[in-house]
């Protein structure tokens, strides 16, 4: 009989041994020199990153939009959110609640729109803060890598946190991945970032499909004037300097805030003209890694 993980009250985050409640992770192989040997998560085929060096230019909303997209294409596709800190997957996918666990000891996705997921928003109660020193994050971080009961996914897409730190380089070091997004706005300021994100996955020989340019602009929705707000084609610049493939720009539209926040990502209503971008970022991801 399935158990549910038990929550985390603050008042036990600080003595707590297994942020999630489960049975010690399996030992990670390791090459005789320490270092991690890559390897793939149990029941997915192929992995996808979506990251930015930078928070707020929209990752979250290009990560699920994008696992809906490739979903509606015909794969079959989980989203894992590995933002410990600041985890949006579970709004804008409408989901809730308590993971239960497998005959197994493995966390069991919670799903929706056809979509498996999995993020620390459905262990922690979303006004609580999770207070934790980096040894406690990654033993988080372990577990929803390693010990999730995916069922067969054609891709795993990953909605990375902001920056270059200790949770991508753990993921650049452990896991065999198919291919990194990097989401940037055109702005100067965010394309710095991006590039340190190029640096990185660079460094630890992840490949890089490409860059995606969300906020690419905006569209007046009373006379159609077409703004760049943040300037023009930043990143497609910065895809060109490091001989990368724009694989998409994305405007920036009230509507796509306002089905996120409601938990309805705006590629589900295929007819919308908003839609168009996410799918042609799907079909290129699924060219590049077929």
């Amino acid at each position: 009989m399935l158990r549910t993980v038990r929550r985390l009250h603050a008042s036990s985050i600080f003595r707590h041994e297994n942020p999630l409640g489960l049975p010690k992770n399996p030992l990670i192989p390791r090459m005789s020199r320490g270092l991690p040997v890559k390897q793939k998560i149990p029941g997915v085929n192929k992995i996808l990153l979506v990251a930015s060096g930078k928070g707020g230019v929209g990752k979250s909303t290009v990560s699920s939009n994008l696992a809906l997209s490739l979903h509606n294409l015909g794969k079959k596709v989980g989203l894992l959110d590995v933002d410990i800190f600041g985890p949006s997957i579970p709004r804008m996918l409408n989901l809730s609640g308590e993971p239960r666990l497998s005959s197994e000891g493995k966390l069991l996705p919670l799903s929706n729109y056809g979509i498996e997921s999995m993020s620390m928003g459905y262990m922690v109660p979303p006004e609580n803060a999770v207070v934790w020193r980096g040894l406690m994050v990654m033993k988080a971080l372990q577990q929803l890598l390693f010990e999730v009961q995916w069922s067969n996914l054609d891709y795993l897409v990953i909605d990375m946190p902001p920056g270059t730190g200790d949770t991508q380089l753990t993921i650049g070091q452990q896991l065999k991945v198919d291919g990194a997004i990097i989401v940037s706005t055109p702005q100067d300021i965010a394309l710095i970032d991006a590039v340190k994100g190029i640096a990185m996955f660079n460094k630890v020989n992840i490949p890089i499909l490409g860059l995606v340019q969300n906020m690419s602009y905006y569209i007046c929705p009373n006379c159609s004037h077409e703004s760049h707000i943040f300037g023009t084609e930043g990143a497609a610049r910065e895809a060109k300097n490091h001989d990368l493939e724009l694989l998409g720009s994305i405007p920036l539209n009230a509507d796509i805030c306002v089905h996120s926040d409601s938990g309805k990502p705006v590629v589900m209503d295929p007819k919308s003209v908003l839609s168009k971008p996410y799918l042609d970022i799907a079909k290129r991801v699924l060219e590049k890694t077929s």
